[in-house]
């Protein structure tokens, strides 16, 4: 009897045994064909987890996310770009592995989850046909808008480069919106002024707002005896206390007369100190915005009267002497400063804008250069790389709370964005392939900037 139960009980060992086999058998099985995590993300998908954002856009990203838009017939434009946002928005019945798993590789799962906090690249995406662009009228923005950016008031017989909007790759544009008691500066050169005009378009529609006060005199942005223009403008909305401004510093440098009593003295450009503007008036910013680039060469150099400083001494060294290092040195300098003073303005947003591409070819402005294409999107409309093409303003920032307004890559596809041979006073032999049309490329830059606010 006990030779009975042991075998009877070695029996039913044996049968655990093989089913346990059995049943590891079949789970690496599934396994093959359904890993765990994409398993486990799909009864996710069942039960209502997963963001629909994720659901609406993964096969348009699989099918469209390395392909180059072929513009050399304008008149598909249009419907290239129809079929892309149709494929955008087309709910999706479900998730394949292949998605899931590709997705996760590429770390956007996470990205999406409801509560997961991951700053989005606004750098990395396409520009899109939008029938709702553009934000503003070049014929109704006469009271901020300069009339030789007011491309409207010019011969040019084409402007399909308004229709386009810029959408990141891995998040939704916000729609622009305006601010509540916020003081917004942008300081640097010309392109600065640009983006302040296509800012004041922007929040008043390109409509006379006869009730915005004027207040340069606040920030000392009055027009000097002889000169051309003030060195800045300073609007004041007062339904929402928004005060929106520009200050003319192309170098960011402060800048000191050599001779008070000579008017064609030269300036002492002091590489390492921040421009006496900012250093006034910093503590009133709630967002500022810093450019600086195209001023950094000989002809600037001589034309503005500029004389490198550093350490409150002359530049001798030859290092420093070159003006692409001493550009590099400048930009470093400034946001190091900048960084310093954060701590004491917990209020204050900064970025650096980076660098504004110009599209002269076969010379430049004074050389014959020129900027004839009018066709949107003719060289693609897709930004892919992880990096900045500004490498100096995107160094200088990393490790600090200066944010990268990063607009070079985006607007580099947009040649036809310029002003070109279409001026106020008729078809130039001199063209502006520097300054963009109003509206136009600088109001997506605005739209970045308010989406990383």
């Amino acid at each position: 009897m006990k030779g009975g139960d042991f075998y009877s009980v070695k029996g039913k060992q044996i049968s655990l045994t093989l089913i346990a086999v059995f049943c590891t058998v079949l789970l690496i099985l599934a396994w093959e064909k359904t890993p765990f995590a994409a398993t486990f993300l799909l009864q996710k998908e069942k039960y209502g987890i997963v963001p629909r954002d994720y659901v609406k856009n993964t096969s348009y990203d699989l099918k469209f996310a390395s392909q180059e838009v072929d513009t050399s017939h304008s008149g598909q434009l249009g419907q290239q770009y129809g079929q892309r946002d149709k494929a955008f928005g087309a709910p999706q019945k479900g998730l394949s592995v292949m998605n899931v798993t590709e997705r996760m590789k590429n770390n956007e799962y996470m990205k999406m989850i409801p509560g997961k906090k991951s700053a989005c690249d606004y750098a990395k995406g396409r520009w899109v046909a939008d029938d709702k662009r553009p934000l503003y009228s070049g014929f109704g923005c006469k009271q901020w808008l300069s009339r030789m950016w007011s491309c409207r008031l010019t011969q040019r017989p084409d402007f399909s480069f308004e229709n386009f909007r810029w959408q990141p790759d891995a998040c939704e544009m916000p729609e622009f919106e305006g601010m509540q008691d916020k003081t917004i500066a942008l300081v640097g050169d010309s392109l600065g002024r640009t983006q302040f005009q296509s800012l004041m378009c922007m929040v008043t529609g390109g409509k006379e707002r006869p009730e915005v006060l004027d207040v340069g005199i606040e920030y000392g942005l009055v027009k000097a005896p002889g000169a051309l223009r003030p060195d800045g403008w300073a609007y004041r909305f007062p339904e929402t206390n928004t005060t929106i401004l520009y200050y003319w510093s192309a170098s960011l440098c402060e800048l000191e007369p050599l001779s008070i009593s000579d008017p064609s003295t030269s300036y002492a450009m002091h590489l390492d100190r921040p421009a006496t503007f900012l250093r006034h008036y910093l503590h009133r910013f709630d967002v500022l915005v810093l450019n600086t680039g195209h001023h950094w060469n000989r002809g600037k150099f001589e034309g503005n009267r500029w004389k490198m400083y550093a350490g409150g001494m002359p530049v001798h060294d030859e290092k420093l002497a070159d003006i692409a290092k001493a550009k590099n040195f400048t930009i470093h300098s400034i946001v190091r400063w900048l960084d310093s003073q954060l701590p004491n303005h917990p209020q204050l947003k900064a970025f650096f804008r980076t660098i504004s591409p110009r599209h002269f070819i076969n010379g430049d402005w004074n050389t014959g250069g020129s900027c004839d294409n009018t066709i949107p999107l003719f060289h693609g409309n897709q930004v892919s790389q992880n990096s900045s093409s500004d490498t100096v303003a995107e160094s200088a920032v990393r490790g600090t709370g200066v944010k990268l307004l990063d607009i070079t890559s985006l607007s580099q596809l947009r040649d036809e964005g310029h002003i070109s041979k279409y001026g106020t006073k008729g078809i130039n032999l001199m063209q502006d392939c520097l300054h963009w049309c109003l509206p136009g490329i600088p109001d997506a830059w605005n739209e970045i900037l308010f989406a990383q606010l």
